[in-house]
C-alpha cells in the first residue's frame, strides 16, 4: 500500500498490518500443525495381540487422511501435554475379568506364563507390568470442551468374555470426551493370542471410519 499527503514530492510509507486469529478449540483439540489432524492412539498390551490392533487402527487412520500426524504410544510413552494436542484419541487395552487390566490381574497373568516350558510362552510386552490404561486415566486431565475419541479392546469369544473397551469409554466421558463410535472388541484366540484372522484388517477399517467420521 502507497500512501501519499499533498506535497509534491511523493514517499512511500511503510504501513504494518496486523493480524490477529482465534484458533476455535472448540471443535476440537488443537492442531499439533495448522491444517493437520492429529491422531493419538494410546494401547496397554502385555502379549503383543492390542499392540497389533492399536498399530493397525494407526494404519487406517493414517490411510483415511495421509496428512494427519498420527501417533501409536504405549500408555507408558503417552505424554498427557501430547494426548491434549489431538483431535482424535483411541484408547484400547485387553479384557481381563470381563474389564479392563489391573495391577494384580496383570501379576496373575504374567505369573501363570512364567510357570509354562518356554517354547510355549507368548513374547511378553515391554511394560507388561504396568501401568495399565486403568492407571493412566488417573493423571489425564479433562478434555477441551469438544475433543473427540474412541475407545477398543481385545477379548476372547467367550460368550461371558466380557470386554474391557466399554470400561475405557466410560472414562472418556467422564473425563469430557465425545466418543465418535461405540466401544469395539478385536477377538483373540485363546487366552493370549494370536488375533483371529480378520481381525487386523477389521481394526484398520474401524481406525479409516474414525478418521472418516471427525473429518465430516
Amino acid at each position: 500500500m502507497l500512501v501519499c499527503n499533498t506535497a509534491p514530492a511523493c514517499e512511500p510509507v511503510p504501513v504494518y498490518v496486523l493480524v490477529v486469529y482465534v484458533v476455535d478449540l472448540a471443535g476440537g483439540a488443537a492442531m499439533a500443525q495448522a491444517g493437520l489432524m492429529h491422531v493419538v492412539v494410546v494401547f496397554e498390551s502385555l502379549f503383543g495381540n492390542t499392540h497389533e490392533v492399536a498399530e493397525a487402527i494407526a494404519n487406517g487412520a493414517q490411510t483415511a487422511d495421509p496428512t494427519a500426524e498420527v501417533a501409536c504410544l504405549r500408555v507408558s510413552e503417552a505424554d498427557l501435554e501430547l494426548v491434549k494436542t489431538a483431535d482424535l484419541l483411541v484408547v484400547g487395552g485387553p479384557t481381563h475379568m470381563h474389564g479392563m487390566t489391573s495391577g494384580l490381574s496383570r501379576k496373575m497373568g504374567l505369573t501363570a506364563e512364567e510357570k509354562k516350558d518356554e517354547e510355549e510362552r507368548p513374547e511378553i510386552e515391554p511394560g507388561a507390568e504396568g501401568p495399565g490404561v486403568r492407571d493412566w486415566f488417573a493423571d489425564l486431565p479433562r478434555a477441551v470442551k469438544g475433543s473427540q475419541a474412541a475407545a477398543f479392546d481385545t477379548r476372547g469369544d467367550a460368550r461371558m468374555a466380557g470386554g474391557a473397551a466399554h470400561g475405557i469409554a466410560r472414562r472418556l466421558r467422564r473425563h469430557g470426551y465425545d466418543l465418535v463410535a461405540e466401544p469395539e472388541g478385536f477377538i483373540i484366540e485363546g487366552t493370549e493370542g494370536p488375533l483371529r484372522a480378520g481381525e487386523p484388517d477389521r481394526a484398520r477399517a474401524w481406525g479409516a471410519n474414525l478418521v472418516q467420521q471427525i473429518a465430516g
